[in-house]
């Protein structure tokens, strides 16, 4: 610096840490009244902010009791409930990393992703035992369970790992009453992308990136949380941290509302007009569910100011039938759980109407602020935002993944110069509104979760009448996209869309299984030999496939 240069003084009065440990301060402070509500059926329970911190002291302390150090994976395969969201705020405020697994994911997926991360320690629900009891022979580092509400006790299967029930260990615990300084670009929560091919990749979330996003969930033309709002995730806190809502909700004050594993209409309108919910959000299937529920029932959602759906494509139908029947409003977003997954939200000006606000409101919505956003073609070229010329998706900002959790191979494949490559082929017009048009893997997404077709089609193959095998998505009035198996037969072989199902059943995880069939004489290729799929989508489109439909119950094999 020389001498000519001004110093600037004032400018900063004190740098202070973005981490989920000023969230939680903020919990206990200026918010201290919001509620978490676990709604039921049967009865409701509901505590303060101030209350749910003053739990997450102790749950610090337990876990420190068992040896958690700074960057330690503590584990959870666990419901949305008050519970979780202590662990929420407990584990990454001691400096260890929240580690969500995902109750969805196969045997395989599951032992993969709990070892992948090193986790010594699992807060489990007792009404999950049994998927962890599928998978306990394989687990190389778990040593502690600690056993979260109603339910079976464990059985022999996991008997090796020390047990302590969740509330007797809080009772029992020294609470924190310091907690560390932690750094905000270290690590604070761990979550695994479902899988396209391979095993599931982790997306490490530091404190910082986190309490940007829950910051960008509370502006106007995103999720627009608010201290006023009472806010129902419905998409499970295994996944992307259900959405960055439960932070959002901790910085701004938003109270929450949870209906644990009972995601049925009848339960969710129920806690919508008993507490009053002003944001619910979900994938399509659970709005799909609620809209036919709610034209056989009388329903009151008159409390929603809207809801954002994302995880697939919202048909028009959706939209149209909740503004007509429920006089509620959805609003599409666009993310992954590498975008934490704020990404993009169809917020439409309200000087724009008829067709034109159609076509926004069916786009994956306009780049967020902070997200930066370029479509590149298969030259490497930067494309124009037309709303025309579409190219590869890549995003990168300030809560975007910039790499995979120990994994370089797959880090070095997602990231082009600092952007992250989505895999989606995408427009985007003058105004920044994303539209998608096609996935550059064919990955089928079905209720919000990803199908890997490639891995369908290896499992098909496996079976002996099957000579070649092509997957992909089929319209689905629920599910959004579910598997159509495209069959070519082997020489003299018969084999029935019955038998295929029972075949998969126990080879993939049970939602993946197609019961839509077609058999072609073969499967089109391209001029290289690879498998052609947007000529079966377009016979698929032009009904030039027959398609036969299999929806009894999947036999034993």
């Amino acid at each position: 610096m020389s001498a000519a240069t001004p110093v600037l003084t004032g400018l900063m009065q004190h740098d202070v840490p973005l981490t989920i440990g000023s969230l939680l301060r903020r919990m206990r402070t200026v918010n201290a009244t919001s509620e978490v509500v676990g709604y039921g059926a049967t009865g409701s329970t509901r505590a303060t902010f101030l209350e749910v911190a003053e739990r997450a002291d102790r749950l610090g302390g337990a876990l420190r009791a068992l040896g958690v150090a700074e960057g330690d994976r503590v584990a959870t395969l666990a419901w949305n409930a008050q519970e979780h969201l202590e662990a929420y705020v407990a584990i990454p405020s001691l400096g260890a990393v929240l580690h969500t697994v995902n109750l969805r994911m196969t045997p395989d997926q599951m032992t993969y992703v709990i070892n992948h991360g090193a986790a010594r320690i699992l807060i489990v629900h007792r009404s999950l035992l049994p998927l962890l009891e599928a998978v306990a022979d394989g687990l190389e580092t778990l040593e502690h369970l600690v056993l979260v509400g109603p339910g079976p006790e464990p059985g022999d299967a996991l008997a090796r790992f020390t047990q302590h029930d969740y509330e007797e260990a809080l009772a029992a615990a020294t609470p924190i009453a310091a907690w560390p300084d932690v750094d905000d670009r270290a690590g604070a929560a761990l979550c695994y992308t479902s899988g396209t091919t391979g095993n599931p990749k982790g997306v490490l979330y530091s404190h910082r990136s986190s309490v940007l996003h829950a910051m960008a969930a509370g502006m106007a033309d995103t999720l627009a949380v608010t201290s006023g709002d009472r806010v129902l995730p419905i998409v499970p806190m295994f996944h992307a941290n259900a959405w960055g809502l439960p932070y959002a909700a901790a910085l701004v004050g938003a109270s929450l509302v949870f209906v644990g594993h009972d995601m049925s209409p009848a339960t969710i309108s129920g806690a919508i007009a008993a507490e009053r919910v002003t944001i619910a959000a979900g994938v399509p299937t659970i709005w799909m569910d609620l809209l036919r529920y709610a034209q056989e029932h009388d329903v009151d959602v008159s409390s929603l100011r809207f809801a954002p759906c994302g995880g697939a494509a919202v048909p028009r139908a959706l939209f149209e039938g909740f503004e007509q029947t429920l006089g509620a409003e959805i609003v599409h977003a666009w993310g992954m759980t590498e975008t934490s997954p704020l990404g993009a939200v169809a917020r439409v000006p309200d000087d724009v109407t008829g067709e034109e606000r159609w076509s926004l409101k069916l786009s994956q919505g306009r780049i967020a602020p902070m997200v930066e956003a370029r479509l590149i073609d298969d030259d490497g070229a930067e494309v124009p935002w037309d709303g025309e010329s579409s190219g590869e998706l890549q995003v990168r900002g300030p809560w975007i993944a910039s790499g995979y959790y120990l994994d370089e191979q797959a880090s070095a494949d997602a990231i082009d110069d600092g952007w992250l490559r989505t895999g989606d082929i995408a427009t985007i017009d003058e105004r920044g509104y994303l539209r998608l048009t096609d996935r550059a893997k064919d990955i089928i997404k079905s209720g919000g979760e990803w199908i890997s077709s490639v891995e369908l089609e290896g499992e098909l193959l496996a079976h002996p009448a099957v000579a070649e095998a092509a997957v992909v998505a089929a319209p689905h009035e629920r599910w959004t996209e579910r598997p159509l198996a495209c069959v070519v037969l082997a020489p003299g072989a018969e084999v029935t869309p019955a038998e295929l199902r029972t075949f998969l059943a126990g080879r993939v995880a049970k939602w993946w299984v197609p019961e839509f069939f077609t058999f072609i004489d073969e499967v089109p290729k391209t001029s290289v030999g690879k498998f052609d799929k947007k000529v079966l989508r377009a016979r698929l489109a032009d009904g030039d496939l027959d398609v036969a439909v299999c929806e009894e119950a999947i036999a034993t094999a």
